[in-house]
């Protein structure tokens, strides 16, 4: 570090500190903290996650302790009273303070329900709402139009970019529990580099649509532990450079864990090449959350179906035989042929009309997107209310 204003050695003016210990606030404070305690997780008996670097897990016996650390936020569970004996170890080495059972965690509000747990990001989502000055909007039943072109000749640029990068990065974070936003926000992420004034109100349009939808969330409820896959592409989707974009979505039981909006990184020659590329996408993540399970000791023993609505993209992944028409694509999207044939995945036919996925390839019509909303699982909390004492 360099000395400080004021603490400079008239000697070796050019000379900087060498820190014993890490300071508060500059780069490497974080690491070594985390280091610190990752180290003393290790030795108490953990070991870290091999797909989750911040995933520090506790198995002996019975015993399941599970901790994830973010900066100095952590998160703790398990199955057993061993947690009040790690916390006062924890207590005895760090100067921590335990906030009880969770009810936030970096921004997200986790509410208890009858059935389970709400995710939801009602209060970061009203803050954007402050800053955008739209907390009195009209609001509307879609993130975007179902159907709009996009003239950039005619089209002129927004005055205040930096306006627009703000309100869309923070967008991308309200994206953790509201997924029905994630294909608007993908829309306009593309466009920050030189955000035109067209595309400032869509963004305002997708502020009107989460005025509508504060309340909504993720409900996790107990269900079956088995993993599946929806794997979705519009072809040809953009105007200006006719690239596809992929969605994807997976669920554990009935309760939805990922979710990807992503445009593809060359154009398509048809549909099912793009609706294949897909599936190569949906596979990898689908790969990484078992191995995530299995260190969680859910073992996926079945292979995990994977469902698609195009017949010839599916024909083609379980086809080992190359032939001119695929003979261009790239090899990594080719990757999807290991996984069916080492029997992790399992390719299936879904009717577009059930295809969950839909929902993160295109802008929909109102009904269509409240369809799909719903079957994603997307809901508002429910309160409950108690009746109050008649002694009081």
């Amino acid at each position: 570090m360099k000395q400080l204003p004021g603490f400079v050695d008239k000697q070796f003016p050019n000379h900087i500190c060498l820190l014993k210990k890490a300071i508060y606030g500059l780069k490497q404070a974080p690491r070594e903290w985390f280091s610190t305690f990752s180290s003393y997780l290790i030795q108490y008996g953990f070991h870290s996650s091999s797909t989750d670097p911040s995933l520090q897990l506790f198995h002996h016996n019975s015993v399941q302790l599970y901790i994830l650390v973010y900066v100095d936020d952590i998160l703790l569970t398990g199955n057993s009273s061993e947690i009040d004996k790690l916390l006062y170890a924890l207590h005895s080495r760090f100067s921590m303070r335990n906030l009880g059972p969770v009810s936030q965690f970096l921004g997200l509000q986790i509410t208890p329900t009858t059935t389970g747990l709400h995710l939801a990001q009602s209060t970061y989502a009203s803050s954007i709402l402050h800053k955008a000055s739209m907390v009195d909007c009209k609001p509307v039943g879609t993130p975007l139009p179902n159907k709009f072109l996009h003239d950039v000749k005619s089209d002129a640029l927004y005055k205040r970019p930096e306006h627009y990068h703000r309100l869309t990065g923070a967008l991308q974070y309200l994206t953790i529990t509201r997924p029905d936003l994630l294909y608007a926000v993908n829309f306009l992420c593309q466009h920050m580099h030189l955000p035109l004034q067209s595309n400032y109100n869509m963004l305002k349009r997708v502020l009107r649509y989460v005025k509508g939808t504060l309340s909504l969330g993720l409900p996790i409820q107990p269900s079956s532990l088995q993993l599946t896959g929806y794997a979705d592409s519009e072809w040809a989707a953009d105007h200006l450079d006719r690239r596809s974009i992929t969605g994807y979505c997976s669920f554990l039981g009935h309760n939805l864990i990922s979710w990807i909006v992503k445009k593809q990184s060359s154009v398509a020659r048809s549909s099912t090449e793009a609706e294949y590329r897909a599936l190569s996408t949906a596979a990898c993540d689908l790969i990484w959350l078992r191995r995530l399970l299995a260190e969680f000791q859910l073992l996926q023993s079945e292979p995990t179906k994977l469902y698609c609505d195009n017949v010839s993209a599916l024909t083609l992944a379980t086809n080992p035989v190359f032939h001119a028409q695929t003979k261009h694509i790239e090899i990594d999207a080719h990757f999807i042929h290991d996984c069916i044939r080492t029997k992790q995945l399992s390719v299936h036919h879904i009717c577009s009309q059930d295809q969950p996925a839909d929902l993160f390839t295109k802008s929909l019509s109102s009904t269509r997107h409240l369809q799909l909303r719903h079957k994603i699982t997307i809901q508002p909390s429910i309160v409950i209310l108690r009746k109050a004492d008649k002694d009081k």
